[in-house]
């Protein structure tokens, strides 16, 4: 079984501009950039250090433990997949076992697959890399673990497309590479998905803000026209509460303020159109918003540490 490093950048042809999700995920980048295969029996446990990348692992067959800095160890059983955050884990056969370092096992290319003793627990894992120095946006808004079991009330589509990758991981043919890459960014969606229809509401940061019927409006309002002059009265009005409400109800799900978030994602995608290199300054400022160009320096400097000028003369 072969597997090779690809990058995927995330269709642009299926960006929404009025859904944060594909609005974030194609803004910034995201792409699969490798698969694995962990295939193991009897008594065994991997560790593996933080990243700054997002990971899914899915759990073919078999039963294993996972541990998350912070949490109760969980047990997981055949279609259950798991998304990980910039946060370190480990995945074994007990609690009890005493890890080894995962890392050298996968380090380097055509070590994608690893086999410790048998295959009586099989799982594939995914990785979701991002465009230079932007995965921080999202990684801050997820938690750094998300549990999706099969069983879930709305797992039928994880669990339909974890069957299709399965499937192409077993008999892999006649661009099996391009598949694999396509279905593992579809499971990352699908996974995130279905974890705030089931998980959203009693979650904070901005999964439990997209979950939420009021913050979850003003996020779509945002993002579908983000060069508007928002105001907090006219987000307040759209979702049909009294400003001091929704300002207190925006910061508690999302963690920052409504224009703080939305000063921020404009900086982010700025950041990005200024990396591309083909843009000018003035035009980026126009696009995000801001109709003086001293304006958009000033907030750019604030939020991203230098001058836009810098940023594009980088590019």
């Amino acid at each position: 079984m072969i597997y090779t490093q690809v990058a995927m950048v995330l269709s642009h042809s299926s960006r929404n501009s009025d859904d944060p999700l594909s609005d974030v995920l194609v803004t910034l980048g995201a792409r699969s950039v490798r698969r694995t295969r962990l295939e193991a029996a009897g008594d065994w446990a991997l560790t593996f250090p933080a990243q700054a990348r997002l990971k899914f692992v899915a759990l073919l067959r078999g039963r294993c433990w996972i541990m998350v800095p912070g949490q109760p160890p969980r047990a997981l059983s055949a279609g259950d997949t798991f998304l990980l955050g910039n946060t370190a884990y480990t995945v074994a056969s007990h609690p009890d076992v005493t890890p080894d370092d995962g890392m050298p096992l996968f380090a380097g290319p055509g070590r994608d697959v690893v086999c410790l003793g048998g295959a009586e627990t099989v799982s594939v894992g995914g990785v979701i890399a991002f465009a230079n120095g932007e995965a921080d946006f999202l990684l801050d808004a997820l938690p750094c673990f998300m549990h999706i079991a099969r069983q879930a009330p709305s797992a039928t589509a994880v669990v339909r497309t974890l069957s299709l990758l399965e499937a192409e991981t077993e008999r892999p043919g006649l661009g099996s590479t391009l598949i694999m890459a396509r279905l593992a960014e579809i499971l990352l969606v699908e996974a995130i998905r279905t974890y705030v229809a089931d998980h959203g509401k009693e979650s904070h940061g901005w999964i439990g803000a997209l979950a939420d019927r009021r913050t979850g409006e003003a996020l779509r309002l945002m993002h579908g026209n983000i060069a508007h002059p928002w105001t907090v009265e006219e987000l307040a009005a759209r979702v049909g509460m009294s400003r001091s409400a929704f300002a207190a109800l925006f910061a508690c799900r999302v963690g920052r303020p409504p224009l703080d978030y939305l000063t921020h994602w404009r900086m982010t995608l700025a950041r990005r159109l200024l990396e591309q290199g083909s843009v000018d300054v003035a035009i980026v400022a126009a696009r995000v918003g801001y109709t003086s160009q001293s304006a958009f320096g000033h907030a750019y400097k604030r939020t991203i540490g230098h001058s836009p000028r810098r940023r594009a003369r980088k590019a």
